[in-house]
């Protein structure tokens, strides 16, 4: 790949804008930004409660990837398996990975109610789900199920997101907050069975990988677009070159519960 340092601004930013963004596969940042991992390796982690799991749920499984990679550690998938998300070229990239594996992916929004009966499943997982809906979680568990997810914790990136927002209040990302979900995970029924919380470092080396993130995480800046933040993307561009690669910080938390058996 051609220095990123030899290139302009607007072949940068073209190119960062012409990349798909379906599918939770981020590959393309390789080389130009870099996030550290999780001490708990939820993929990995993941593969061990598949393993032992008789009727599997992931939740807003983006394109699938997660869950190939979990399964392609050498476990067998669940003898019923299936998967929702909500965004359609997700819901076909999620279909073409998952099928062969003997997942059925359904089409379902993020905040309408599960499409499954009652007490289907004894494993239910999700990874960045945008907001877990616990009384429909417990609904679907059996009782003695697990709940095993990582969620986006408060104030993640949001060194990016105030860089093209300016400061933002505390109490909006309040709800993402490990205590918060933990409370809310206990109302609808579930016990909490292990909590986790890390921030990790994340650099953008160039601003292509700026504009790639920001279309394919859409929630960070609310419907971001090339034109309207050009004059900030090009601050932020000459910021990088000066000096070097931005430096923010995700936020993460692992998150166990269980449905109480009967």
């Amino acid at each position: 790949m051609t220095s990123t340092h030899t290139r302009t601004f607007e072949d940068l930013v073209a190119e960062g804008a012409a990349v798909p963004t379906e599918g939770w596969d981020f590959s393309w940042f390789e080389g130009r930004a870099t996030e550290a991992r999780t001490s708990w390796g939820y993929a990995r982690s993941l593969a061990g409660r598949l393993a032992s799991a008789t009727a599997s749920l992931d939740i807003q499984t983006g394109g699938g990837e997660v869950m190939e990679f979990a399964l392609g550690q050498g476990v067998r998938t669940p003898v019923l398996a299936a998967a929702t998300e909500g965004w359609p070229p997700n819901v076909a990239k999620a279909t073409a990975l998952l099928r062969p594996r003997g997942i059925v992916v359904v089409a379902s929004a993020e905040d309408a109610p599960l499409p499954f009966a009652d007490e289907t499943f004894d494993l239910v997982s999700s990874r960045h789900p945008v907001s877990p809906q616990w009384a429909q979680i417990a609904r679907v568990l059996r009782p003695g199920g697990t709940y095993f997810a990582q969620h986006v914790g408060p104030r993640s990136v949001f060194e990016l997101v105030e860089h093209f927002l300016g400061p933002q209040p505390e109490e909006q990302s309040a709800g993402r907050r490990p205590d918060r979900e933990r409370a809310d995970a206990e109302a609808a029924g579930l016990e909490i069975v292990d909590l986790r919380a890390e921030r990790l470092r994340i650099e953008f080396h160039d601003i292509a990988a700026v504009v790639h993130f920001l279309r394919k995480v859409v929630w960070m800046v609310p419907g971001f677009t090339v034109e309207e933040y050009e004059p900030r993307l090009r601050s932020l561009h000459e910021r990088i070159e000066s000096e070097g690669p931005f430096v923010a910080s995700s936020s993460r938390h692992l998150l166990e519960a269980r449905k109480p058996s009967a």
